[in-house]
């Protein structure tokens, strides 16, 4: 009886572990496709930030050549 008790306990552990273990990979993956997204969002946030300031510094060269 109590082997037969030892051998579920040990089961159900191997099944959590095993359980656990899928969780915290496909975590991992989650957390990595998000880091890959972010940082592509990033990159394209940054071109974008660029561009504004590019824009605005030749609006302010107008805007000067027009005051002078």
């Amino acid at each position: 009886m109590m082997m037969m008790m030892m051998m579920m306990m040990m089961m159900m552990m191997m099944i959590m572990m095993i359980t656990m273990m899928m969780v915290i990979i496909r975590m991992m993956t989650m957390m990595m496709m998000m880091m890959m997204l972010m940082m592509r969002m990033s990159m394209m946030m940054i071109r974008l930030m660029m561009m504004m300031m590019t824009m605005m510094m030749k609006m302010m060269m107008m805007v000067m050549m027009m005051m002078i």
